[in-house]
């Protein structure tokens, strides 16, 4: 069989729009398409392949685990979901992990916690959900709805009720906003579909003492955020901030499907024996993968090398800004940036996109103003540099065209 582009119209349903290219494999930061090209990685899968492609340890834990044990259901538990579970609380606040397979399952079972959390202990008039404008938390329907992007949750008949929105950053709205009948208020500790957007450490501070005001719980969406991506092993260790849940999926398992739920003891045990549950999650595989990545991430080595890496990258957008002048400002935070466009260059991030796939470079975009970087954590200095140079081509090149 031939496999193209074309057979992709063919044969799946049209709510992606693939690039033309198809990648057929990847090396560390390097991937390789149909033709043979090669092309730098600093978009990450969107900030899963937290080691690149291919990591020589992370294969080597998938084959070995693919020859012991591939699936059991949870009416038996296994010995890479209780390693990974101990590693997790052990590095963590939290003392009980509950295991899925994506962020969204992730939030949806952090959700249901809360509101469970909040009728057996306060009764069923606290049950509102307060979450922030441009968050994004998932694709179900629940997480669609709690997301703060209208876009993504209408056109599918009426949604979960008992959800609000406020602006991130806004600590008076929220203030307005919460009462006794608050159940959660989840949040990115640092928005990533929605533009980059790192919180003030007031604005952090601010929500988790209204929280505790109002008895209510503080759910933090580290799926994008966490595992190293910010120089910490979470973002909420660098703000000083301690959620109630937290939810981590995308780069747990380096590009193993695998999410997960962070709790304390106390909140943990509202969701009792038979109140939710996963076919697939904990799964020996996907547990064996996110333990290792785990082992190599949660090292000084790793984390002080991210900000290192970092700050490559913001000398080198900044030279590039110093010329050709379309960004307004580099957001972010380690190695999940975004280069905000600046009111000459408005809505067309996507223009940057296709432009430096043109000239062999992967990156995303979040939202129409923003071009976002989330490479590999242990991406060569080298590959830093060769990456921006073929940036800045293609920056270039929209700005002469």
């Amino acid at each position: 069989m031939q496999v193209t582009r074309e057979l992709f119209d063919e044969v799946m349903v049209p709510n992606y729009n693939p690039a033309a290219m198809i990648p057929v494999r990847g090396l560390g930061s390097r991937v390789w398409d149909q033709a043979g090209d090669e092309y730098l990685d600093f978009a990450g899968g969107i900030a899963v392949n937290v080691l690149g492609h291919c990591h020589p340890q992370l294969v080597a834990a998938l084959k070995e685990q693919g020859e012991k044990l591939w699936h059991l259901s949870n009416v038996l538990t296994n010995e890479p979901a209780l390693r990974l579970a101990k590693k997790l609380t052990d590095a963590t606040f939290a003392q009980r992990v509950y295991f899925a397979n994506s962020g969204a399952e992730a939030n949806e079972a952090a959700l249901k916690l809360a509101r469970r959390f909040a009728l057996e202990k306060f009764g069923a008039h606290k049950d509102q959900i307060i979450s922030f404008k441009q968050g994004f938390h998932g694709r179900t329907f629940f997480t669609v709805t709690v997301g703060g992007q209208a876009t993504y949750s209408e056109g599918f008949g009426p949604k979960p009720g008992g959800v609000d929105h406020v602006d991130y950053n806004d600590l008076d709205a929220l203030k307005t906003m919460m009462s006794g009948n608050t159940c959660a208020v989840m949040m990115e500790p640092l928005q990533g579909e929605g533009g980059i957007i790192s919180p003030t450490q007031e604005f952090a501070q601010g929500v988790r003492d209204l929280c505790d005001q109002h008895n209510a719980l503080l759910i933090f969406d580290e799926v994008q955020s966490g595992i190293g991506r910010t120089g910490e092993l979470y973002a909420y260790m660098g703000l000083g901030v301690v959620p109630d849940i937290l939810t981590t999926a995308k780069a747990l398992g380096g590009g193993f499907p695998i999410g997960a739920m962070l709790t304390t003891a106390s909140i943990a045990a509202h969701l009792k024996v038979g109140t939710h549950g996963s076919t697939y999650g904990g799964n020996p595989l996907a547990c064996a993968v996110a333990e290792r990545v785990l082992d190599i991430v949660n090292t000084p080595e790793v984390l002080d090398g991210v900000k290192h890496k970092e700050q490559l990258f913001r000398d080198g957008l900044k030279n590039i800004n110093d010329k050709y002048q379309v960004f307004s400002e580099i957001r972010g935070k380690g190695l999940l940036l975004g280069c905000a466009l600046n009111e000459k260059f408005a809505g067309r991030s996507r223009d940057f996109l296709v432009a430096s796939a043109n000239e062999k470079l992967m990156c995303l975009i979040a939202g129409a103003n923003v071009v976002r970087f989330a490479p590999s954590l242990i991406i060569p200095d080298a590959d830093i540099q060769e990456g921006l140079a073929r940036f800045e081509r293609a920056v270039a090149a929209v700005v002469n065209d």
